[in-house]
């Protein structure tokens, strides 16, 4: 199965609290486990970012080495830079660099992403970017 849904941290740092609805953890696992959910450079950044030591690090990375990966190029760059100066007209340019070039990976590639992060539909809403927008769970239950 080819990927249909970048994942955000916003809902990879919630898949391991106990307010996630343990039917839905399972469900993400099991996309994962099926190559639904891929994984890009900015969420391996941001993710691994909050690694409390190298042990947890390198664990994390080890483990995301085994999912389908998308990678930035030129295109890319040019929908986030857009998106980036569409936002600006709209007065939200202080929108994430990480979830701008998330939101233009996934437009680019016809991908969704799977978050728990409102700026996804203010992209959506104030952009030409196209993805779909998959909450983790419904906005403001965890």
């Amino acid at each position: 199965m080819s990927p249909d849904l970048l994942i955000d941290n916003s809902a990879w740092a919630r898949l391991w609290g106990d307010s996630l609805d343990p039917s839905r953890a399972s469900k993400v696992a099991d996309d994962f486990d099926t190559g639904r959910i891929a994984v890009c450079l900015p969420f391996l950044l941001e993710a691994g970012y909050s690694a409390r030591a190298f042990d947890d690090h390198d664990e994390f990375y080890d483990r995301m080495v085994a999912f389908p990966y998308v990678t930035i190029d030129r295109r890319v760059e040019r929908r986030a830079l857009d998106a980036q100066a569409q936002l600006a007209r709209a007065g939200h340019h202080r929108m994430p660099p990480t979830d701008l070039t998330i939101a233009a990976l996934a437009d680019v590639h016809g991908l969704g992403v799977l978050h728990y992060d409102g700026d996804y539909d203010l992209v959506l809403e104030k952009t030409d970017l196209e993805f779909g927008s998959e909450w983790l769970m419904p906005r403001g239950t965890l």
